[in-house]
């Protein structure tokens, strides 16, 4: 039985859509993803058997804003740590590259995990929000 090991670079476009798939994330479309992983400033997949089965990225402008983001794990292989294996890297690199004044952000469905890397709601100073694509209408 082996171990998963953690990666140091973005998955590829077809493991990212398979994963945010198999989790339950929004599908995005396969040209922006190739667009969007290459734009990254780091990433972390975890390989099981040469499958990759976890991954997370940072995204940004590399000096004053940071989001994590994609972080995700087969359900197959929830339950083991991964995901903080995932998260730790990240931090990680953020420790390394990011200035201490910057703004790191992240939305995540698992607030207990977050916090336990220092992540706060943002509530009630400010207010997460979204552009909602649906209700942009054409005049």
């Amino acid at each position: 039985m082996t171990q998963p090991v953690l990666v140091e670079q973005t998955v590829s476009a077809q493991d990212f859509i398979r994963l945010r798939a198999i989790t339950g994330l929004s599908p995005r479309p396969a040209d922006a993803v190739a667009r969007g992983l290459a734009a990254s400033l780091y990433g972390v997949c975890i390989v099981d058997c040469g499958k990759t089965v976890g991954m997370g990225r940072i995204i940004g402008d590399g000096a004053l804003n940071f989001d994590i983001v994609d972080v995700a794990v087969d359900p197959d292989c929830q339950g083991q740590g991964l995901g903080r294996v995932i998260m730790n890297a990240l931090m990680a690199w953020l420790e390394n590259n990011a200035p201490k004044d910057s703004y790191i952000t992240l939305m995540g469905d698992v607030p207990a995990l977050y916090e336990k890397y220092g992540f706060r709601l943002t509530r009630p100073r400010s207010e997460g929000m979204f552009y909602d694509w649906s209700a942009h209408k054409d005049s």
